[in-house]
């Protein structure tokens, strides 16, 4: 009995300094980071600057793959005559003159170019006249017929 009260008395009075428990000597933490790492001076040296060319390295790239993706932002908008951004020009000039938009993203562009010259011209308006129901194209051509004649009975007071 007396050890279950002085385990429950005795735990939460420990940390307060007051009797009840027994004191353990606090271990002192190395305030030199060497050794918290349990290396050598040089050794943690060494590993300090690894770590900072690494990280610097990891930077690098990324920036890298942010103006490579800029350029096919910018790539994208002067085919399709979007406005320009100031945002994307700026990346480009911080990582340099050298960057190059990937191949694989220059495939996707130029598969994508491709399907849009080939519905763009005449064979490719042809295909799509035969996809086409007679019934549909007879209504589409009834309907622009009409709105053209009430556009120019709005313009023209002679109709």
């Amino acid at each position: 009995m007396a050890f279950l009260i002085k385990s429950m008395v005795g735990n939460p009075l420990k940390g307060m300094g007051f009797g009840g428990g027994e004191e353990k000597a606090e271990e002192e933490t190395p305030k030199d980071p060497a050794k918290a790492a349990g290396m050598t001076r040089e050794e943690y040296e060494e590993y300090q600057k690894q770590l900072v060319e690494e990280k610097m390295e990891r930077d690098a790239d990324f920036l890298h793959k942010k103006a490579e993706r800029a350029t096919l932002r910018v790539c994208l908008r002067e085919k399709y005559r979007l406005p320009k951004s100031e945002q994307d020009e700026n990346m480009i000039q911080i990582a340099g003159d050298d960057v190059d938009v990937p191949e694989e993203l220059l495939k996707m562009v130029d598969e994508d170019a491709t399907e849009e010259e080939e519905k763009d011209s005449i064979l490719g308006q042809m295909q799509n006249l035969q996809n086409m129901d007679m019934d549909q194209i007879k209504e589409k051509a009834s309907a622009t017929f009409t709105e053209i004649k009430s556009k120019a009975e709005e313009k023209c007071s002679v109709m």
